[in-house]
């Protein structure tokens, strides 16, 4: 079992409980890496289980302005309080997801807001190249699905890979977030300027 020095410096790196601190440890055998590896693992879980049980009424409307002032985008970013809305790391959160507005110009915040009638129309386009690469039918039901996959990782926020590091996609960003904080963050509306 882990001593009292050990868990608190757990509890300390990452803002978890005594208890689950305590579990993560002995979970790893005591290695503090592992527990910490453990403890986020749990928190992002928990993260996305908060997504469906909290209201966000506070937050920060975001501006973002690139270097040569031809492009710019504004967004809003939402969590549970004032407390939260005014740290610093949920501005520098707020600023990353600008500057992926701004680099990537996505469309939509997740798939579910892409209209049907755009899904169809790029779900034509892909048959029909399919089929001009001369591929088997049966086949073309297998690809499709990630062709589409692929097409919402350009057009969706949410499912673009973070510019700042390809191991990360934005959900990753934000559920990092509420794990961090213990709150459900949003983001809201944006929009893309340039010149």
């Amino acid at each position: 079992m882990a001593d009292l020095q050990t868990i608190t410096k757990l509890r300390n790196l990452t803002g978890a409980g005594i208890v689950d601190c305590q579990k993560s440890l002995a979970e790893a055998g005591d290695d503090l890496e592992k527990a910490i590896e453990i403890l986020r693992k749990k928190g992002e879980a928990k993260a996305a289980k908060k997504i469906n049980e909290r209201e966000t009424k506070e937050g920060i409307v975001y501006s973002y302005i690139h270097g040569n002032n031809t492009a710019g985008a504004m967004l809003e970013l939402f969590c549970e309080s004032d407390f939260v809305a005014r740290t610093e790391d949920f501005k520098n959160l707020a600023h990353d997801l600008a500057m992926q507005i701004v680099a990537m110009a996505p469309e939509y915040l997740t798939p579910d807001q892409v209209p049907q009638s755009i899904i169809d129309k790029e779900k034509e386009v892909y048959l029909e190249q399919l089929k001009n690469e001369g591929k088997p039918v049966d086949m073309i039901e297998k690809i499709l699905p990630g062709k589409l996959s692929k097409y919402y990782e350009e057009v969706c926020l949410l499912n673009q890979v973070f510019i700042k590091d390809e191991t990360k996609k934005i959900a990753d960003l934000l559920n990092a977030a509420i794990a961090k904080t213990g709150e459900k963050i949003e983001i809201g509306r944006f929009a893309r300027f340039q010149l």
